[in-house]
Formats: structure tokens, C-alpha cells, sequence
């Protein structure tokens, strides 16, 4: 089973962090956690989750974007999806969670947005 792995770079204030593989329960949706925690404990409020290279993400998957985005909010951040694949796209959009996110599918614009 691939593990997520997760790459992170900065484009001025932003920290856009690259994900691969699969984002489900147990190390995937841990990983991203940590990874979420790590930046916002670094002071980069402004994360741009890029989820092009993601294969696959479960329930656990989705809370965990959910929990990461929540977690952001409280610290004074703002979390963004850039990205996402017709998979993702269709579970937010199942589990109404379309709404709370701001997606991109420009990583030029998704940056932009967040001035």
C-alpha cells in the first residue's frame, strides 16, 4: 500500500505542500495532520493543499482535510485546495463539503487568493 508523501515549498507567503498516494486512515490522514501542525507551529498561516498526484482518499481521508482545514482556521490561517482530482472533487461534493473549501485548479490563482 503507497504511503501519502508530502513535499513542501514556499511561492512568497504561501506553503504549498505537494501530496502523493493515498490519504486514508492511519498513516496517510496522520501525515497530513503532522505536516498541517508542523507549518502552522512554523508560522505559515497561508497552506495550499496541492492534491493532483493523490490517488485515493477514504472517509478518514476527508475528515482528516476537514480537521486540517478547521485546525487552520483557529490558528489565524487559511487552508485552499488546488488540484483536486474528478475522485476528490465528487466525494466533497457527496459529502457537501464542496462549499467549505476554496479549490483551485491554477496553482498561479490559488496563490493569488490568498493576498
Amino acid at each position: 500500500m503507497a504511503n501519502l508523501n508530502i513535499k513542501d515549498r514556499q511561492t512568497g507567503e504561501v506553503t504549498i505542500l505537494d501530496l502523493s498516494g493515498k490519504i486514508t486512515i492511519g498513516e496517510g490522514s496522520v501525515q497530513l495532520r503532522e505536516a498541517v501542525r508542523r507549518q502552522l507551529d512554523e508560522g505559515h498561516k497561508k497552506i495550499l493543499l496541492n492534491l493532483g498526484d493523490v490517488s485515493y482518499v477514504d472517509s478518514s481521508g476527508i475528515g482528516e482535510l476537514v480537521s486540517s482545514y478547521t485546525t487552520t482556521n483557529h490558528n489565524g490561517g487559511q487552508l485552499k485546495l488546488l488540484n483536486q482530482t474528478k475522485k476528490i472533487h465528487d466525494l466533497l461534493t457527496i459529502t457537501k463539503l464542496l462549499t467549505v473549501f476554496e479549490s483551485f485548479d491554477n496553482e498561479e490563482a490559488a496563490v493569488t487568493s490568498f493576498k
